[in-house]
């Protein structure tokens, strides 16, 4: 495996707590220990033993883990505080983490044994500004935990710890913390590049769903996600009077043709069970109205559900432009970036997390879900391995109102954590059984 060394000198006590993470604000962890009410273990005594005593010790540790990270929120590839604040804690339980070579993303191995399960959570905020009013809000201008991702990293913290304490495992746990979720290519691809996979035979997370109670986790066999795909069309013109279109190629004709066009065209090309979808998100163009514009561009997503019907879309999407566009006299130059495969869940992995969330939480805590459109890099470990991606309830439940991610608003329950440490835990335990 490709890695480096990170920084022996990250400030801690031998507890794993940051000192003074907050300054100028209410500290939420120091060295004389971690201030705040607890919250309600919602798995309590279903075991093991070991998980149950850690949790009752720490879990108010998890809940400041996750605020800390919070309040410090580092956009894609700039993760290195985050990097060094999980270094730091998996150190100070005696484990050996690894840091990726650009400074960001820690991958760990607990246990020892041949056999080797995978679990993953990533760290990188999204450009929004907060604006929940909470008194761990981020305290960086531009940049916000409002996709869960700090949630995700407290609750793989907590579960790399508990099971650092386990008194045996039947195999090895690997713990991937993954910078750049957010943005493409992710930065699954950069694990992947540095063996993060190596030696594993499974691979699973979790992601935060406002939609779902806390306490429920979602799954469902084949695809949860869908590809996601950028496309940029740029078009040109010799522009002219718009009193004589005929004289020139009408650029802004030419985009509307392509804006109102290419979706049904491709909703004709390709199998519509596959949950294909054009959306443009960007238009722009001229800014006189009696002038035709020399240039234009055009932005959009294009998604599917479907993996063969995904690396079909690039080379279809080119010759439809080109036809398109062939009457109108415009030039153009299409820019096609592939983004993420779909998440697929194999079957087999999603059994065996389903028998570990309800070992963790109980039998009715699997909940059934939708496949979403929306894009996760998490299916770029499925190219190379089996696992399972699931969906971990959030919201309180009624009468709280559910707030999505991605909006400056987005809050969670934090009982949530507790619920993320035992899956994780429970999963990876019955999977290497």
């Amino acid at each position: 495996m490709t890695v480096l060394d990170s920084r022996p000198d990250v400030p801690g006590d031998p507890q794993g707590r940051i000192i003074n993470p907050m300054e100028g604000s209410e500290a939420l962890i120091s060295e004389a220990g971690v201030s705040m009410a607890p919250v309600e273990d919602l798995g309590a005594g279903r075991g093991p033993f070991w998980l149950d005593d850690w949790l009752r010790a720490n879990a108010t540790d998890v809940l400041a883990w996750r605020r800390h990270i919070h309040a410090h929120p580092e956009l894609s590839r700039h993760e290195f505080a985050t990097t060094e604040l999980v270094v730091t804690l998996l150190r100070s339980v005696g484990l050996k983490p690894w840091v990726l070579p650009g400074g960001t993303g820690v991958v760990c191995d607990i246990g020892s044994g041949e056999r080797c399960v995978a679990l993953r959570a990533d760290m990188d905020a999204l450009p929004l500004t907060e604006a929940t009013g909470l008194p761990y809000a981020s305290t960086t201008e531009g940049a916000a935990h409002m996709c869960g991702h700090d949630a995700h990293t407290a609750i793989l913290l907590g579960a790399a710890r508990a099971l650092a304490g386990a008194p045996e495992l039947p195999g090895r746990v690997r713990l991937i913390f993954q910078p750049a979720e957010e943005v493409m290519p992710g930065g699954a691809l950069d694990m992947i590049a540095a063996g993060a996979l190596d030696g594993v035979e499974r691979i699973y997370g979790l992601h935060v769903d406002p939609r779902l109670e806390v306490g429920r986790v979602g799954m469902r066999v084949g695809a949860l996600t869908s590809a996601a795909d950028l496309i940029e069309l740029r078009l040109t013109s010799p522009g002219g009077h718009t009193s004589r279109p005929h004289l020139t190629a009408d650029l802004v004709h030419a985009l509307g043709t392509v804006i109102t066009s290419l979706p049904a065209v491709l909703s004709r090309r390709v199998d519509p069970r596959s949950g294909t979808i054009l959306v443009w998100g960007a238009v722009h163009a001229g800014q006189a109205a009696n002038a035709v514009p020399q240039d234009g561009v055009l932005r959009g997503t294009l998604r599917t559900a479907d993996h063969e019907v995904w690396t079909a879309l690039e080379p279809l999407v080119a010759a439809s432009v080109e036809s398109l566009l062939a009457p109108t006299g415009v030039g153009f130059h299409l820019d096609y970036r592939r983004g993420v495969p779909p998440v697929v869940s194999d079957p087999e992995s999603t059994a065996l997390m389903r028998a570990g969330t309800e070992a963790a939480l109980g039998e009715g805590a699997v909940a059934p879900t939708e496949q979403s459109s929306g894009g996760e890099d998490f299916g770029w470990y499925l190219e190379h391995v089996q696992g399972a991606f699931a969906r971990l309830g959030v919201w309180p439940g009624p009468p709280a109102p559910q707030s999505d991610i991605h909006r400056p608003t987005f809050v969670l329950d934090e009982r949530s954590l507790l619920c993320g440490v035992r899956t994780l835990v429970h999963t990876a335990l019955t999977t290497l059984a």
